[in-house]
């Protein structure tokens, strides 16, 4: 699992091009059976935003490689919701597009999982058991940290400049393996207040 420092849409390209690069250039030497990736539900979907490009550069790469991988695509995580209103007072507009987004401790358990597995040569997908729309959800986000911003349903706000299609951050695939944490356990473990 990587990570990009930087979200400049040239800087997160090179970031995961050459980081990949260099992570599957090293793997014969080490044995690697399986390249496991974590990427993004719709990444080859949204070209407006760099994140995903560069995220999709990453998966070309990694099927290109000719080491047997498995993409692990996730949907948003619950612990990235209230940065997603960004900050500052006042209101917040955010699309009606829908998400299904899941906490991270059960994108590590499906991580888990597929490394153990055999590879796919393919991409799954993980999601959560509920969907909203992303002004929705971040809503319930910032009341549950004791954010008092109001957020606006805006059919033409974008999504980190993307304008996002029907599906907007739900799974792509009919068949994606659903996290078990609810939106309102996770806060309920105090989650959302860290």
């Amino acid at each position: 699992m990587t990570n990009s420092p930087s979200f400049e849409d040239k800087a997160v390209l090179e970031f995961f091009e050459t980081s990949t690069r260099n992570i599957l250039a090293a793997e014969p030497a080490a044995g690697v059976k399986h390249h496991v990736a974590l990427s993004v539900v719709g990444a080859d979907s949204f070209p407006d935003s760099g994140y995903m490009r560069a995220k999709a550069a990453q998966e070309k790469l990694i099927k290109a490689s000719g080491v047997p991988y498995t993409i692990l695509r996730a949907t948003q995580f619950f612990e990235f919701l209230g940065p997603i209103a960004g900050p500052g007072a006042g209101t917040v507009r955010l699309p009606i597009a829908p998400m299904q987004p899941l906490a991270a401790d059960d994108v590590a358990a499906a991580l888990a999982d597929v490394a153990m597995r055999s590879p796919t040569n393919g991409v799954l997908e993980v999601a959560g058991p509920e969907s909203l729309s992303i002004a929705a959800f971040v809503g319930k986000a910032l009341a549950a940290s004791g954010d008092k911003r109001t957020v606006v349903a805006d059919p033409q706000a974008r999504y980190y400049g993307a304008a996002l299609d029907d599906l907007g951050l739900k799974p792509r695939n009919p068949n994606p393996r659903i996290g078990p944490t609810r939106f309102e356990e996770w806060v309920s473990r105090g989650a959302a207040r860290k």
